[in-house]
């Protein structure tokens, strides 16, 4: 009777092994890495965090009823979020959202959008010249006066806040 000898794996098929379940190893630790580097920044599970300040209306000018809300609304969480309505009981009238679009020197144009992205650490600031609040300004409206609202988003909970009435001069750039 013959003697069987264990198998052993021989030199080949060893290296052929370990560079087999190297791939693995090495992609999880890659991501455990990226996981710890993210979390460590405060950002793993912090959802959106949203603040909104510095609300002003421009007057409306003229014979013109209709006007702009602007806001500065910054988001200090960890997830991107987006807003998708603004509300008001002082204003006649749907408000809607605008974005507003540079087609050369001296050429424009706005149109309505269902939304603006309020990125994860960073803030937008409505402008007459991007996105802003389309509304019907309220009758006997004068600078300084100030006006409710209610800013709607689309993971965050609604933010209510005022803005004052002032004169288009005064919005800056």
């Amino acid at each position: 009777m013959t003697e069987q000898r264990p198998w052993r794996p021989t030199g080949r098929r060893l290296t052929d092994t370990l560079l087999a379940a190297l791939a693995p190893v090495a992609a999880c630790s890659l991501a455990l890495g990226g996981l710890t580097t993210w979390a460590g920044a405060g950002k793993a599970g912090s959802p959106a965090r949203i603040t909104v300040s510095n609300g002003r209306v421009l007057l409306p000018y003229g014979d013109s009823t209709d006007t702009a809300a602007l806001f500065d609304i910054a988001n200090v969480g960890g997830a991107d979020d987006r807003l998708v309505n603004v509300t008001s009981t002082a204003t006649h009238g749907r408000i809607t959202l605008s974005g507003h679009r540079t087609l050369g020197v001296r050429a424009a144009y706005k149109a309505d959008v269902t939304s603006a992205a309020v990125p994860a650490g960073g803030v937008l600031s409505m402008s007459p010249r991007g996105v802003d609040a389309t509304l019907r300004a309220g009758a006997g409206w004068q600078a300084g006066d100030l006006v409710p609202f209610t800013l709607h988003f689309e993971r965050s909970a609604p933010v209510v806040t005022t803005a004052v009435v002032i004169r288009p001069s005064d919005s800056g750039p």
